[in-house]
């Protein structure tokens, strides 16, 4: 399983919230070229970029940083979400260096676009599937709707997707323990790889996850840069 450092940009700042919620931030670096170089150098094999500003905007806003990150990293892997909600944006991203893009709201909103794009990057594209109460949110988490994560998959399951990130609002940034039980489910029902996001604090919860052997990744934000553990450690669970 892949433990996948998260940077989440607000006003080109390192930032983390608590359940989505944009005024409820704390800072943990102003430079996020170094943070990233920070993460690459413990043994990071992907990074997780997101651009709050642009997940609220509904196009990319920080993106300047995210091209001098990959530029200053060209043989890191790299996968941005944010704001990317057309063909156009996302195809920027990519010729510039990022490894693959993370779209939500338009699997929504415009699936034949997701579809479309996934024809034209084959492997480059990620399903971002936020969910509060078992129904999946759009829009930077501002917009509901009555679409299930799974009925959303279903979608797209004939379709060349990289990964599927799959988030529980209510645990994100609450260091509270990952929602293992609906990702494992998620992840039994299609053969998509899903990656796990939101609320994971200790090692306990990675081996957890890792041990569903269903789960391919987590992304780990909060509880890296407050140092509840370090990337090493989890590198070191990861081995046993």
């Amino acid at each position: 399983m892949l433990v996948i450092p998260a940077i989440d940009l607000k006003e080109g700042k390192c930032v983390r919230l608590r359940e989505g919620k944009m005024d409820e931030e704390t800072i943990f670096s102003e430079d996020p070229l170094s943070t990233a170089g920070s993460w690459f150098s413990q043994g990071a094999e992907l990074l997780h970029i997101v651009d709050l500003d642009g997940a609220i905007n509904g196009k990319p806003v920080n993106h300047e940083i995210i091209y001098s990150i990959a530029s200053e990293f060209p043989q890191k892997r790299i996968q941005v979400g944010g704001g990317i909600r057309n063909f156009d944006s996302a195809s920027n991203y990519l010729e510039k260096g990022i490894e693959r893009v993370i779209m939500g709201t338009s699997a929504v909103e415009d699936p034949d676009m997701l579809k479309a794009f996934c024809k034209r990057y084959p492997q480059r594209l990620v399903l971002g599937i936020d969910a509060l109460e078992g129904l999946v949110k759009t829009q930077g988490w501002l917009k509901g709707s009555e679409i299930t994560p799974s009925d959303l998959v279903k979608k797209f399951e004939e379709d060349p997707v990289a990964a599927i990130i799959f988030t529980d609002i209510s645990k994100d940034g609450m260091m509270m323990g990952p929602n293992i039980e609906a990702t494992a489910e998620l992840a039994q029902q299609t053969n998509i790889p899903v990656i796990a996001s939101g609320g994971v604090s200790s090692l306990d919860h990675i081996k957890q996850l890792a041990d569903q052997k269903t789960i391919s990744g987590v992304i780990c934000g909060r509880a890296l840069y407050e140092e509840a553990f370090t990337y090493s450690d989890v590198l070191e669970i990861l081995k046993k």
